[in-house]
């Protein structure tokens, strides 16, 4: 369960967490940028933020970080869709 406080304080965007939800597929920045229609150059922006935000030195420490912050697992909308895929 996301805990709104949590996030809030980290003040991280709807876009940031989109960025974290594709980081956390496997995505690098270059196909972030792609999937949301801007260049690769602001998705690895937005990826140095997160960084910043979360306190982790390393890009794929994002997703656990993320999780660790605020409760919400950056992977929950897209394993939803992919079983809804399934039925």
């Amino acid at each position: 369960m996301k805990d709104v406080t949590q996030t809030e304080s980290l003040n991280i965007t709807d876009r940031q967490r989109q960025v974290v939800e594709l980081i956390a597929a496997g995505y690098s920045n270059e196909e972030v940028g792609r999937r949301l229609g801007i260049s690769t150059r602001t998705a690895k922006a937005h990826a140095d933020v997160l960084r910043q935000k979360l306190r982790v030195a390393r890009r794929r420490q994002i997703p656990a970080a993320y999780r660790a912050a605020t409760g919400d697992d950056p992977l929950a909308k897209s394993l939803e869709q992919a079983a809804s895929l399934g039925d």
